[in-house]
């Protein structure tokens, strides 16, 4: 074949570059660091398409790929470049199909900043409707070597793991671990598809790939910015470089298809890319440059006030008695503002997690009315908060079974793990939760929801087109829904949480205010969480849990506290039952984070790990440096586990000399001081946990 360049850009330190095989009509995009030499063009080397469908009744994926990838099929031999056409900031590539169908390719940037957004948009535009199987959101193309003495170990796949309590697992895999060495003959279609099937995103993976070029020094990585079902595909070529691709889950493996009407479009999900020479942590952090540049926060989240939540202090069974006397517990500290969890509607005889549904607040449990409680909550100086989970109802409430025939169904029969689900398609289910939700924020002064979500569709619902299609429309319902608080509620702030971190996706970020980071609320490995997400998500969005009981000693107090200070600090737990000299230091640990706000607000951040893989069972330490925006100061997030040595030490950024403003950690757990360019801290207490500032001397 032959291949010629059509086009480069340079934006920043990166190039994009987009090739071009006149022959096959494919075009290929790739990500370069500027200055970088071409790659070679193997001689049988095909252009990877930048932007692929499946069409229905084309053929599909040959050599042996079916059933591992859609990738490759007879739609994408119909495909041929048109034209390309460049705005500002923006590059536009249209492919066209004789039969009356245009792939439009959007990739656009902000300023100088090297992330970039792509937007594929399918267009029918013959006269007959026609189905897809298949679309993607992004592909990258010319990773890695042209021959197979450049492949052994060079190229590697960094993603981020997630269970329940245990979000944003790094983990990196070569090409051959995966098994994706190439065949004597380089036959076959060889990939290592993943992803997440339902109405939970962050469930086996976080929507996020990185792929390693280890001879470049070079990361190319993807963020998808959807809260259904995803996929991505990080593939060997029949040669020896790689592909990255992914989007919206398809037929294969998300159940999904759809129909285009002649004259309509179908857009897919947004994709971020952006490659680094500067390192894994760097990559990660341009990425999060496009969440920041799309946060849409209310005003009063600027200085990143503290929460208190009460659900660890009253599990389930708040009371306005209850929730007063904390309130007047917290009184003059640095705490804003005061959540109400679950439970606040409980009948008798239910419970918060079966009775979810009605929305009615308790008489029982708020005898004067959940207004006065929000009313005598704002006297004291918070602003209160309530929590939600709109999107289900519980077998205990009346909606359940009054209102069944506007929740989802598959196969005629209602959706039902262990509660029912709203179709937020229905207008009659929509304008119920307008009345029960969005107006009862209004009409009772709540200015904070919490947004719960805690089970997950499954891996679609009815629809005329596919399970998967039903589902994708139920997230968009649920997209619409959140838009509708704030746009009802001016000012609020939304929290997204779904049983811990189900949701942390960049469209869901740039819905709320925050997001809950893991259910993991009183478990030692809170700062091993947390520091993971710090290269998934921006910390000011990063609501973490402090757990506070009296049984704590202060070294455990001390762990819990800086632990919440790697993002949102968000206090619970029994704060009435402290003696007065635990008190002390959970105000200190509140004072203390009000004087962090400016780093993690605008900062970036660098985690140092030794620590073995097991998290349930920590060993070592860990070290995040939050870096200040102008480079002047530095938060150190220091964690010491089980079997610490008698020093840790690490070397700081060499740009000057640095000194220690003042730490917050607990008597007896080491002393800590900086030695030339490094941090050292000595006799480490295990399981403790401090936080120091720094900055530099001549400033």
């Amino acid at each position: 074949m032959s291949i010629v360049e059509l086009s480069r850009f340079p934006v920043g330190d990166t190039e994009l570059r987009y090739r071009h095989d006149p022959k096959s009509g494919r075009v290929e995009l790739t990500l370069a660091s500027a200055g970088a030499p071409d790659r070679e063009t193997v001689p049988e080397e095909s252009p990877v398409p930048l932007a692929e469908v499946k069409i229905r009744g084309d053929h599909n994926t040959c050599g042996f790929g079916a059933g591992r990838t859609m990738r490759e099929n007879g739609s994408t031999e119909s495909f041929r470049f048109r034209d390309q056409k460049v705005g500002d900031r923006e590059i536009v590539t249209t492919l066209a199909d004789p039969r009356g169908y245009e792939l439009i390719h959007r990739l656009s940037w902000r300023n100088e900043t090297p992330v970039f957004t792509v937007r594929i948009e399918f267009r029918n535009l013959s006269d007959r409707p026609v189905v897809l199987d298949m679309i993607e959101s992004f592909a990258i193309g010319g990773i890695g070597p042209e021959t197979a003495e450049q492949q052994s170990g060079r190229i590697k796949l960094h993603r981020f793991r997630s269970n329940w309590s245990a979000e944003g697992y790094h983990v990196c895999d070569t090409a051959e671990a995966l098994h994706l060495e190439r065949s004597w003959s380089g036959h076959s279609i060889n990939c290592e598809r993943f992803g997440q099937i339902g109405t939970m995103p962050v469930r086996g993976f976080h929507p996020f790939a990185a792929v390693e070029d280890t001879a470049a020094g070079l990361f190319y990585g993807v963020q998808l910015a959807w809260a259904g079902s995803w996929q991505i595909e990080f593939s060997r070529r029949r040669n020896f470089s790689f592909s990255l691709s992914g989007g919206l889950a398809d037929r294969e493996f998300g159940h999904w298809s759809k129909t285009i009407a002649p004259g309509e479009s179908f857009s897919a999900p947004e994709a971020f890319l952006a490659c680094s020479t500067g390192g894994f942590e760097a990559l990660c952090e341009r990425l999060l440059a496009e969440q920041e540049a799309r946060l849409d926060v209310p005003e009063s989240e600027e200085e990143l006030p503290i929460i208190f939540n009460e659900w660890c202090t009253t599990w389930g069974n708040p009371t306005e008695k209850s929730i007063l006397a904390i309130a007047d517990k917290l009184r003059g500290t640095p705490v804003r503002y005061f959540v109400i969890d679950a439970g606040w509607f409980k009948t008798p005889g239910t419970e918060w997690f079966n009775s979810q549904g009605d929305w009615i607040p308790s008489g029982e449990l708020f005898p004067d009315g959940i207004q006065a409680t929000a009313e005598r909550l704002r006297e004291r100086g918070f602003r209160p908060g309530i929590w939600f989970e709109f999107e289900v109802c519980g077998p205990g409430s009346r909606a359940f079974t009054e209102q069944e025939k506007h929740h989802l169904t598959l196969d005629g029969i209602p959706i039902f793990p262990d509660r029912h689900f709203w179709n937020l398609n229905d207008p009659e289910a929509v304008a119920y939760l307008e009345e029960r939700v969005v107006q009862m924020l209004r009409k009772n002064g709540f200015g904070y929801v919490k947004v719960d979500y805690n089970e997950t569709v499954g891996f679609g619902c009815d629809d005329p087109d596919s399970p998967g299609e039903g589902l994708r429309r139920q997230v968009l319902g649920t997209c619409r829904m959140f838009r509708r608080l704030r746009e009802a509620n001016p000012g609020l702030v939304i929290e997204n949480c779904s049983s811990g971190g189900h949701r942390l996706e960049p469209s869901m970020f740039a819905l709320s205010s925050m997001s809950s980071f893991s259910d993991a609320h009183e478990e030692p490995e809170i700062p091993v969480i947390a520091g993971s997400l710090h290269r998934l998500m921006l910390p000011r969005q990063c609501q973490i849990w402090a757990v506070v009981k009296p049984e704590h000693d202060q070294k455990k107090l001390a762990y819990i506290l800086s632990s919440a200070m790697l993002g949102r600090f968000c206090l619970s737990g029994d704060v009435l039952g402290l003696s007065p000299e635990q008190w002390e230091l959970t105000c200190r640990a509140m004072e203390f984070y009000r004087r962090l706000v400016p780093v993690l607000k605008h900062g970036s951040s660098r985690l140092a790990t030794m620590m073995g893989p097991a998290w349930r069972q920590l060993r070592g330490n860990q070290l995040l440096i939050r870096r200040s925006a102008d480079g002047t100061e530095a938060a150190l997030f220091l964690h010491v586990f089980n079997d610490p040595p008698s020093q840790i030490a690490f070397r700081l950024p060499a740009n000057g000399e640095w000194r220690i403003l003042e730490e917050f950690a607990a008597p007896g757990t080491g002393t800590a001081s900086i030695v030339g360019n490094e941090f050292r801290l000595d006799a480490p207490a295990a399981m403790s946990g401090r936080v120091v500032r720094i900055g530099l001397a001549n400033r």
